[in-house]
């Protein structure tokens, strides 16, 4: 009997049948765990830079591969791969937003606060601007699109979350509306447009002097407030309107104000939805042949872009240097790692690279502050020179920093994940949804299938790239 539900709901894509409760998803892919820890590890040792000193020329590496481009962009492909399949697996796009929430703002803010109130200010690891503007500055990054709004991210690293966060945008945009099996043409539609425009689309046009800037963040506010409340409200039409507006919102960042880019910009977006093209072609959800050459092309044009763009002036607004290789080698890098990832999927993993993995969020934010922290208390000592005293003190650095990470992974993010997920079934039972998934386009569900409404949110368990 259990053979034969199992059967069915394959055939279903997983829905229920005859009223019966959606299968269970897997609780944590151990691969993806551990390219999270790989990524988070190599954004870190190269911030902290001291093991290219120990081996020769090895301060030339990052102008040939960025190991911090390699370490987001693998981030990007993993959030690709397993966010969209979130949402999908629960359709419930405000259990989907409430784990977001409890998922990235805590240790976020964490992570800000302790730096406040630990680092002096000439070791500050928050931007300058912070300080002269508090609260514009508080309400961009709260809403985690400051980078796209042309205000400095609090936390250098923290970029990465505005990359996110608008993919979650256009995530819910094209699942309300049913168009999120289209991951295929979206992702060669950015890379193309990242190899055709990559250097014509125009950066910061709206937010050009101090008032323009505000007046950029209080419409946003206004916009990501209105369309909350229409999600949070659990019915179907507001659901659609709410998923619209922020991805209305998303693309109109991107094109008219973002701070990098047109070409790196828009090939975040093609590997992030690549990402979630191998997701689909892994369970069955599109064909051999289009996902594989949608990946090539995604591949192929971040390579290219890299070589025909990331030069001259534009290398100061990537989040690359160097030269043109430093992005190119560096991205085709991340892409090699996820492949052979992918390969191994069904092996066993070092449990303690897994471990890595799950603690990797706090790992990615807590670096810098740690950097800072350990100049700050280094100051005033003898120039560290010698092979042995980098080792102790990248040993000391890397063993503060992942017992550190691991506390506000074990007190800060489970606790506040527990709390998303008693918040939303409490909301539920209060408010119950009246959003159900709508139909793929150009498919029809299965006969005898039922769409389970308002699903109670799992635990957090999904993974995603830096932001999650």
């Amino acid at each position: 009997m259990k053979l034969i539900e199992r059967a069915s709901r394959r055939r279903t894509g997983g829905q229920a049948v005859d009223g019966a409760p959606p299968s269970p998803a897997p609780s944590r892919l151990a691969w993806l765990d551990a390219l999270r820890g790989i990524a988070a590890l190599s954004v870190a040792v190269y911030h902290l830079a001291l093991p290219f000193y120990w081996i020769p020329h090895g301060t030339k590496v990052p102008g040939y591969a960025d190991p911090g481009l390699f370490g987001v962009m693998l981030f990007f492909l993993v959030s690709g791969y397993i966010i969209p399949a979130s949402l999908e697996r629960r359709g419930d796009v405000r259990g989907f937003w409430a784990g977001r929430f409890f998922r990235i703002l805590p240790v976020a803010v964490l992570t800000v606060v302790g730096s406040l109130l630990i680092l002096p200010r000439p070791y500050a690891v928050v931007q300058g601007f912070a300080f002269d503007h508090p609260l514009l500055s508080s309400v961009a990054n709260g809403l985690m699109l400051q980078d796209m709004m042309g205000i400095p991210n609090i936390i250098g690293v923290m970029w990465t979350l505005t990359y996110e966060m608008i993919f979650y945008y256009f995530v819910t945009a094209l699942f309300v509306m049913g168009w999120h099996r289209k991951s295929a043409p979206i992702a060669i539609g950015f890379a193309g447009f990242a190899l055709v425009l990559g250097s014509w689309l125009a950066l910061g046009t709206i937010s050009t002097d101090l008032a323009s800037t505000r007046h950029l963040v209080a419409a946003a506010a206004l916009v990501v407030a209105m369309a909350m409340a229409c999600i949070f409200s659990g019915r179907f039409d507001l659901t659609r309107w709410g998923g619209l507006m922020l991805g209305g919102l998303g693309l109109a960042l991107i094109l008219l104000n973002s701070r990098s880019t047109g070409f790196e910009t828009m090939m975040i977006f093609a590997t992030m939805f690549a990402g979630t093209v191998l997701y689909r072609l892994e369970h069955g959800q599109i064909d051999r042949l289009p996902a594989i050459l949608t990946c090539v092309f995604v591949a192929a044009s971040g390579f290219t872009v890299g070589y025909l763009y990331n030069r001259g002036a534009a290398m100061g607004r990537t989040f690359t240097g160097g030269s043109w290789m430093s992005f190119s080698y560096a991205y085709l890098a991340a892409w090699a790692v996820f492949a052979i990832g992918m390969l191994l999927r069904k092996r066993r993993w070092p449990r303690w690279l897994s471990w890595l993995g799950a603690i990797s969020f706090s790992v990615y934010l807590l670096h810098n502050p740690l950097i800072h922290g350990m100049n700050w208390m280094l100051q005033g000592h003898a120039p560290i020179v010698t092979w042995k005293d980098r080792s102790i003190q990248f040993a000391a650095f890397m063993g503060a920093l992942l017992l550190i990470s691991w506390i506000a992974y074990r007190l800060v993010e489970i606790p506040f994940q527990n709390l998303g997920r008693k918040a939303v079934k409490a909301l539920n039972r209060r408010f119950p949804a009246s959003f159900t998934p709508p139909p793929v386009a150009g498919e029809r569900p299965a006969a005898g299938t039922v769409v389970a409404q308002a699903a109670p949110v799992e635990p957090e368990k999904a993974l995603s790239g830096t932001g999650s």
